[in-house]
């Protein structure tokens, strides 16, 4: 069997949004607890749900992404609090039109398309090389970001030869 396969895993960096909807959260489960041990009981029960709420908010802040790349196909799985695995997206790449940096001036005719639908899955962090793919998924038009290494760019490479640019 001639099989190619890679693997990555892109830890999505914290934003400063993340940041604030944590703090934001704590201070009103704290404000809450507070106000229900002095005022009114009801206080209480809403510190209790914004708990409740935090619990499931909290794992989707640390998010890391899983590139699995095997024969042609590129599955995308979306990891939370590494604990909770979800796969986020699958892709065909056949039906890919194009694959390059995203500063790439051989984006430029796709990124006038305001209609297309984003996907990041990268770290979100503008210093690493982030590409942009243009793919045709669920009968629809979609970019795609992505952090590849080089492993798995050569890979795509062979899949897409004429899609894929590096420059």
């Amino acid at each position: 069997m001639n099989d190619t396969y890679s693997e990555l895993l892109i830890k999505k960096e914290v934003t400063a949004k993340d940041k604030m909807i944590k703090v934001l959260l704590i201070a009103l489960i704290a404000l809450m607890a507070v106000a229900g041990l002095l005022i009114t009981p009801l206080a209480f029960i809403a510190a209790i749900a914004l708990g409740i709420a935090a619990y499931f908010v909290f794992p989707n802040l640390d998010l890391e992404f899983e590139y699995v790349y095997v024969n042609g196909e590129l599955d995308i799985d979306k990891i939370m609090a590494k604990m909770k695995r979800k796969r986020a997206k699958s892709f065909e790449l056949s039906k890919m039109e194009i694959m390059a940096p995203v500063k790439s001036h051989r984006l430029d005719y796709q990124n006038q398309n305001t209609k297309m639908k984003v996907y990041d899955f990268s770290s979100g962090n503008s210093s690493h090389k982030i590409f942009a793919m243009t793919i045709s998924s669920d009968n629809e038009l979609c970019k795609v970001l992505l952090e590849p290494d080089e492993e798995l760019l050569k890979n795509i490479e062979k899949s897409c030869p004429r899609k894929v640019f590096v420059d």
